[in-house]
């Protein structure tokens, strides 16, 4: 009698749950973590590319030092900041991520128009290859970014509306935090880089 009764409860709570909007919070919760997984991957993969283009660029326009020196402090200012899951559950945290990385981009956007200035900078093939792989690993970010920004509108809808709203309540799920900040579209855009801009007279 005990145990059938048991199991009559949990088939109630269970479509209880389901109904009330449960699952789909589970599951959108879900697919926010693994869309910014994905950011932070390719976020790490810039950071990654940079020692080396800074290098490469070192070698031939070694009197851009503010300009390289920016960019290695942008790097290390992105790399100091703890770049984990939680990130988007401390809304304090998440912003100060997005701003380092709005920085690192404004550098290396200034780094990328200073080698406008040496075309034999420019036609280096270590420095083009590099180059290739920013501006890939700047449109997976573009794209990584906007999937995360789904995700969240989806599970914050979810947490807001009623009766889920009353389930997010219950099981402490709150509102997730998404790109948003003032130059959202400024630091969105990749770096603009021009190779067929001419090169300065007398380089």
């Amino acid at each position: 009698m005990i145990r059938t009764l048991l199991f009559r409860m949990i088939i109630l709570s269970t479509l209880f749950l389901s109904g009330c909007g449960y699952n789909t919070l589970q599951s959108t919760d879900e697919q926010i973590k693994a869309s910014w997984a994905e950011v932070l991957n390719q976020y790490k993969r810039r950071a990654d590319l940079i020692p080396n283009l800074v290098n490469t660029v070192k070698g031939f326009a070694t009197q851009e030092k503010e300009v390289l020196l920016n960019v290695t402090q942008a790097r290390s200012q992105v790399g100091s900041i703890q770049a984990s899951p939680d990130l988007i559950n401390d809304t304090d945290a998440f912003a100060k991520f997005q701003q380092a990385q709005g920085d690192l981009t404004s550098a290396l956007s200034k780094l990328l128009v200073v080698v406008e200035n040496y075309p034999e900078l420019k036609s280096d093939e270590n420095f083009r290859d590099l180059q290739a792989q920013l501006e890939g690993t700047e449109n997976r970010i573009a794209v990584a970014r906007n999937r995360y920004i789904k995700a969240v509108q989806e599970y914050n809808t979810v947490v807001r509306s009623f009766p889920s709203n009353l389930t997010a309540m219950i099981f402490g799920f709150q509102t997730k935090p998404s790109f948003t900040v003032k130059n959202e579209q400024e630091i969105s855009a990749p770096p603009d880089v021009d190779f067929h801009a001419p090169g300065i007279p007398g380089k």
